[in-house]
């Protein structure tokens, strides 16, 4: 991956110290909380609030429920006017009275996929790990061993049960790339959940015991029966909607007729082949093109040689 390449990903900014050990701090709850410099980050259903600056809204602890669950993010690593390096930021879990009582606009509180290109790499990287680990605790209540309540420990970061089991937040590994043709089109396929118009790069999850490169050539010749060559690794980047991790690839198709490229019928349904001069004349029209958060957009602009003026 280059350095410029990774500069792009928007999701994949961080100015923070996840500072791991200081999570088995004892008593870390009452600790983190009677620390005025403490910088509580609410979290609602995976949104979050912005200040008038579009920065990220934090409060004080007086302003998070007792019962509310509490995680660890961190402490800054770079001075910034809100926080000092050291600052240590926790995200706050609010049920839908707690959101009401810090915000009573239910339409202020966003959703991260929106406005991440937005905000900062310390801000950016704050919310991303709040929204993937509140995901993670949302479906962890309990356990999946014994079916027992779980509680939250270890700052967030682990949930046990009665039992003494632990269990920890995963990720799950996502492949996506960039296929181009002899002619240097690029290869996009439409979604069957998506509008009819909106094309994005070919993706699909790793599966177990399969590698980041066979999970490429399984994907692409599934969704739209192309072979590839040799996949080359371009950057990752988190995508916490739910718990993903976006592994990206570009990659060229053998040599053969490229109209052979059909869609699976099912997940896909329909796959095209675009030029340059295709995207520039139809993106933003009569072809829907993905958001600028995703690395899906990325790859695509890097094909293309340039930003797209596009939402």
């Amino acid at each position: 991956m280059t350095v410029e390449f990774a500069a792009r990903l928007p999701l994949a900014r961080n100015e923070l110290d996840r500072d791991a050990e200081y999570r088995s701090t004892p008593d870390l709850e009452r600790v983190l909380r009677d620390d005025p410099t403490t910088r509580f980050l609410p979290v609602h259903g995976g949104a979050m609030l912005r200040n008038t600056d579009g920065t990220l809204r934090f409060v004080d602890a007086a302003q998070v429920p007792v019962d509310a669950t509490l995680l660890y993010l961190g402490r800054a690593v770079v001075d910034a006017p809100d926080a000092p390096a050291g600052t240590r930021f926790v995200a706050a879990l609010v049920d839908d009275a707690a959101a009401t009582g810090i915000e009573s606009d239910a339409e202020a509180w966003e959703n991260l996929r929106m406005f991440g290109t937005e905000l900062s790499a310390r801000d950016q990287g704050l919310a991303v790990e709040a929204v993937a680990m509140a995901n993670w605790h949302a479906v962890h209540g309990f356990s999946p061993r014994t079916g027992s309540a779980t509680e939250s420990s270890v700052g967030g970061w682990v949930r046990r049960d009665p039992e003494g089991h632990q269990h920890f937040p995963r990720t799950d590994a996502a492949v996506i790339v960039g296929i181009t043709d002899g002619q240097d089109r690029i290869l996009l396929g439409a979604n069957a959940a998506w509008d009819a118009n909106r094309y994005s790069l070919l993706a699909g999850f790793v599966e177990p015991g399969e590698s980041l490169e066979d999970a490429v050539r399984r994907e692409v010749f599934e969704e739209a029966g192309v072979s590839i060559e040799e996949p080359e690794y371009l950057g990752s980047q988190p995508w916490p909607f739910p718990a993903s991790l976006m592994v990206g690839f570009r990659a060229r198709a053998v040599d053969g007729d490229p109209s052979a490229a059909r869609p699976d019928g099912v997940e896909i349904v329909d796959v095209r082949w675009f030029s340059r001069d295709e995207i520039r004349e139809h993106a933003g029209d009569t072809i829907l093109l993905p958001g600028r958060t995703s690395i899906a957009r990325v790859i695509i602009e890097e094909w293309y040689g340039g930003p797209l003026d596009l939402p």
